[in-house]
């Protein structure tokens, strides 16, 4: 993907804060049950019962933040019946609200469940990368606000050269749908996509 901007996520050293996630929210004013970015906690096991003393047995957990992913490509822009979600030439995939039907098809679509509708406006919206930051030569909010450093955005193919081409672990679906703009750090516990052995353990819709 060339001149495709992406995000870097490394799961070894999220600690689940979700500062990215509020300061989304706080950037955009964004209503309650709209995340752009949203962070999972995911994680599995089980308990043995080994001489009357309940034993924890393969019990693992780690975080996973993730937006729209802006993919190479990108589906909820092919099944657009009102052509209101465009890929600029820097790879960000953006909503034109004007355009927008608030059909959801694109939400039904996305592997990610990026699209979100706003019942307020009757649009859908979804995570914008930041275009008014980035073309400023900033940062996305949510990269900015991470304590830990663990998101970065940049040239997707220097990503891949900087930390290697895995795109997806549990709980995100495979990377061959729609050929995600994500490189990601897998956490030692780390599960591949579609093989894994837990579930989502929070994920809070009051925010």
């Amino acid at each position: 993907m060339a001149n495709q901007k992406a995000f870097y996520f490394d799961a070894s050293s999220c600690i689940g804060c979700k500062a990215c996630q509020n300061a989304c929210k706080d950037k955009y004013d964004l209503p309650l049950g709209i995340r752009w970015r949203r962070v999972f906690e995911y994680g599995g096991g089980n308990w043995l019962f080994m001489d009357g003393v309940e034993t924890p047995n393969n019990v693992f957990k780690y975080y996973v933040s993730t937006a729209c992913q802006h993919c190479a490509n990108p589906v909820c822009r092919d099944v657009c019946p009102a052509a209101a979600i465009t890929k600029r030439a820097d790879g960000i995939v953006l909503i034109d609200p004007d355009k927008c039907i608030g059909c959801r098809y694109c939400q039904w679509a996305c592997p990610y469940g990026a699209p979100q509708f706003n019942e307020e406006t009757k649009v859908m919206t979804k995570c914008t990368f930041c275009a008014d930051l980035q073309d400023q030569g900033l940062n996305p909010a949510c990269v900015d606000a991470c304590v830990m450093r663990c998101l970065e955005v940049g040239d997707y193919e220097e990503l891949r050269q900087k930390y290697g081409s895995l795109a997806a672990i549990e709980p995100l679906p495979t990377a061959n749908i729609t050929k995600p703009s994500l490189v990601i750090t897998p956490h030692k516990h780390a599960q591949p996509s579609g093989q894994g052995t837990g579930s989502i353990l929070s994920l809070s819709e009051e925010v």
